[in-house]
């Protein structure tokens, strides 16, 4: 089994999700001991985001500049060890409501036409699925469905409608909420995940 691990904060060790994440991983490879890890830290190295040059090369121009050369090759290598992925373990910190920029990036060099999906008569078509998503979630405030600020989750809810457009309906949240409230309260919000996370059936 195949196992794709991304982190995307930028908090490096005072990251939530990076601790989650982990231990998420942890739990697969006791469940299941031959797993592959591969491991891509998108806050340390984050991928270029998209540019009228990237779009460029994809209908067939030759790039000029060495770095969009380059960022071109990872995008081609996160796209392909997304498809080769059973497993895909995301750390996804809420930042403003939504995800964060590198995970964004990350996310339009995964999502392309003819490779993950594809548009028929029928309407958009997921290829990429079978493969199973655990997202570990954390958040400075609570957002839950039952909270007052409900609404201001694009963070989750767009996580889960892009991987089910994607074809993959298995996607499994791990969340740590209110992480910013005080240190009760966030020492409290990564004991439950991470009790959570450490009885994960995957």
């Amino acid at each position: 089994m195949k196992l794709l691990h991304i982190d995307t904060s930028i908090l490096g060790q005072n990251s939530v999700s990076r601790q989650l994440t982990a231990v998420i991983v942890e739990r697969v490879r006791a469940l299941h001991p031959d797993t592959e890890v591969r491991h891509v830290d998108l806050g340390a190295e984050p991928l270029g985001h998209l540019s009228g040059a990237h779009l460029a090369a994809g209908q067939g121009a030759t790039p000029e500049s060495p770095a969009v050369v380059r960022d071109l090759e990872r995008g081609r290598r996160a796209l392909e060890e997304f498809l080769a992925a059973d497993i895909i373990v995301v750390g996804a910190p809420m930042y403003n409501f939504s995800i964060s920029s590198q995970l964004k990036a990350w996310i339009d060099r995964v999502c392309v036409a003819g490779e993950t999906f594809r548009y028929t008569e029928q309407g958009p078509q997921g290829l990429a699925g079978g493969k199973k998503v655990i997202v570990a979630s954390s958040r400075g405030g609570f957002y839950g469905p039952h909270s007052p600020a409900a609404a201001l989750d694009h963070q989750e809810s767009y996580l889960r409608g892009l991987f089910g457009f994607l074809g993959i309906t298995d996607v499994t949240f791990v969340r740590a909420e209110g992480v910013n409230i005080s240190p009760a309260q966030r020492q409290a919000a990564i004991s439950a995940a991470t009790a959570e996370a450490a009885q994960l059936a995957a």
